[in-house]
């Protein structure tokens, strides 16, 4: 959700112009630059799980896809 004056909540999709709540968290990283210690997240609502994901394996970055909120991965 977008407030007056601010950017997107801390718990909002991750997709460029999406402020809907996340779903979902994807953990990824690109191996041409980033060391296996490196793992940068995305978050995601039910309706942009899909693009976010696709957009990062068409790169072959390796990824995981969890619940927001929840350790085990799906």
């Amino acid at each position: 959700m977008l407030g007056l004056g601010s950017g997107p909540a801390a718990d909002a999709c991750s997709r460029a112009g999406c402020g809907e709540p996340a779903a979902w968290r994807i953990d990824w990283r690109n191996p041409k630059i980033h060391e296996e210690t490196r793992v940068k997240t995305w978050l995601a609502c039910d309706e942009h799980l899909g693009f976010l994901r696709e957009f990062l394996a068409a790169r072959d970055f390796p990824l995981e896809v969890r619940a927001f909120g929840d350790g085990a991965a799906s």
